[in-house]
């Protein structure tokens, strides 16, 4: 339930969009719901925040093949450097120096288990390149031993360097972007999604 915008030069009624561009679209997208928005109104710029979802997977599960990682390591480790997460810092050290350095504020970080899975769930203003993959890659490090948890702390704090590993993107899901609620054209809609896959194959 991501949001798309785009300008339309042909004539036509918004809402008949999601018809026509589903007409024409594969199997394994589709879109719900096209409206008019705003005039200022940008699907990447509007936003105020998102949520990036990271699947772990502890043991073989095929059906995950490629959509999470399979690792080994610590859970309560892991759960102890997690939790040093949330905050106001710059993170310069778990993103790509193609981003601007500038604090950035992760408001919720947590690990879920579901149906077999570790998800890492982190909400927050603003992610730098590459972001929730080298957090996830420093926090597996630790949790497998390659690094240890005051270094890892350190780093957060821009006290201490590191190399965290870049978890693989197969793992990653961008699962919600947030926007106000005057600018959002789809705030009810997205918040009750109907008939969508809970997990794997998504798609028949």
């Amino acid at each position: 339930m991501q949001v798309l915008s785009l300008r339309v030069v042909e004539s036509g009624r918004p809402e008949e969009m999601a018809s026509r561009l589903n007409a024409v679209l594969p199997p394994t997208v589709g879109v719900a719901f096209s409206r008019l928005a705003g005039p200022k109104f940008h699907a990447a710029w509007s936003s105020v925040g998102k949520e990036y979802r990271y699947r772990l997977l502890l043991e073989d599960d095929p059906r995950w093949d490629d959509g999470a990682w399979k690792v080994n390591f610590d859970v309560g480790l892991f759960e102890r450097a997690l939790a040093l997460v949330a905050g106001t810092r710059d993170f310069s050290v778990f993103h790509d120096s193609s981003s601007a350095v500038r604090p950035r504020t992760i408001t919720e970080a947590r690990l879920v288990a579901t149906d077999g899975r570790l998800e890492v769930r982190l909400k927050g203003d603003a992610f730098g390149r590459y972001m929730v993959r080298q957090l996830v890659g420093g926090l597996v490090d630790v949790a497998s031993g390659t690094c240890t948890l005051e270094a890892f702390a350190a780093a957060l704090d821009g006290t201490g360097r590191l190399r965290p590993t870049r978890a693989p993107a197969r793992g990653l899901t961008l699962w919600e972007v947030f926007y106000p609620p005057h600018d959002d054209p789809f705030a009810t809609e997205r918040g009750l999604p109907s008939g969508l896959p809970l997990g794997p194959p998504f798609c028949d």
